[in-house]
């Protein structure tokens, strides 16, 4: 058999024909391979991450109404001398913050792959989750400071205004989240759905507040209010964990949560003619567009192209990867050991 190198990726299969050693790497993954391979092909990534216009406009009405009530709570908050509502107006600024980078992010993903970014600029939605993160933090525990500073002497607060503007916040919160579904295309898309489940913190975060008024207005419990702010901040880092964690596991390039690599392996060394799997790797390009990359060695005899549409459409199928890029060898083709 002629000593040819078959790559595929997504949908398209392309024959290199005999190797050559070109200097190529993934721009967002690249792997020291000690040998080159042309993987000569183009692949659009508008499939993973198309977006409607409605999703714009659901995070934009979604941002407004939340930087509105976040403005309102601040200033409410300073008026009232209430640390829990300043504690939901701090929950509230990161969740304003969120849903702009969502939308910024989004705009970005929009734009086309260039030269020097091959995957576009889907990671600049990891970058800005990753700050916003850290910000979450800086916040927290702020109020937490604060909020360990009142248990001793708290200060009186004015319940009942807190109340009017813990209210109007719920029901903000509820208006926007309600727009944000009715808009947009639902929970399917991940932007869309951390945007959601950002608006319902809040809203938690405006019970709290309103819990805290009535008991402070029915008993002059003022102690309340640092204790309702603990637990704010207390979802504020459970929040910001979350995100930290989420956002560097896709930027040190790990196996996507929702994909077990050694399902990947097994699945495709049930293929028949294939007889090693090596150089498996499966990262996030952002979250929601997985790729991978592999390496299968098969019997001489086999045909190489039933084995690739057979991969690919594993791949894809079992396991939801529609960037993938694979590599057929057969005995004929020796490279140098893989460093990864």
């Amino acid at each position: 058999m002629s000593n040819h190198s078959y790559v595929i990726r997504g949908r398209g299969i392309s024959m290199n024909h005999p190797i050559h050693d070109h200097d190529h790497t993934h721009a967002d993954h690249s792997h020291d391979h000690g040998h080159g391979h042309s993987h000569g092909h183009s692949h659009g990534h508008g499939h993973a991450h198309s977006h409607s216009p409605g999703d714009r406009n659901g995070l934009l009405i979604a941002l407004l109404i939340t930087g509105g009530i976040m403005l309102l709570e601040f200033f409410g908050g300073l008026v009232t001398d209430s640390l829990a509502l300043l504690s939901d107006s701090g929950h509230m600024l990161s969740d304003t913050a969120s849903l702009a980078l969502s939308l910024v992010a989004m705009i970005f993903a929009a734009k086309p792959p260039t030269a020097k970014n091959s995957y576009g600029f889907h990671r600049f939605e990891i970058m800005a989750a990753l700050f916003n993160g850290v910000t979450l933090f800086v916040i927290a525990g702020f109020i937490l400071w604060e909020a360990f500073q009142r248990f001793n002497a708290p200060p009186e607060v004015a319940s009942g205004t807190m109340i009017i503007i813990a209210a109007v916040g719920l029901l903000a919160n509820l208006l926007s989240a309600w727009s944000l579904m009715r808009k947009s295309s639902g929970t399917a898309n991940i932007n869309i759905r951390s945007a959601y489940l950002h608006i319902v913190s809040d809203a938690l975060g405006s019970v709290g507040a309103l819990l805290a008024g009535l008991v402070m207005n029915v008993f002059s419990w003022y102690i309340a209010d640092p204790i309702i702010s603990v637990i704010v901040a207390l979802l504020i880092l459970r929040s910001a964990w979350s995100v930290i964690r989420q956002a560097f596991h896709i930027l040190m390039e790990g196996t996507p949560l929702t994909v077990n690599s050694d399902d990947v392996r097994r699945e495709l060394l049930n293929i028949n003619g294939v007889i090693d799997v090596h150089d498996l790797h499966i990262w996030s390009i952002t979250s929601g567009l997985d790729a991978l990359s592999a390496h299968l060695r098969i019997e001489d005899h086999s045909s190489q192209q039933d084995i690739l549409q057979q991969a690919v459409r594993l791949v894809e199928k079992r396991f939801g990867i529609q960037h993938a890029t694979l590599q057929v060898e057969n005995s004929s083709l020796q490279h140098d050991h893989l460093k990864v």
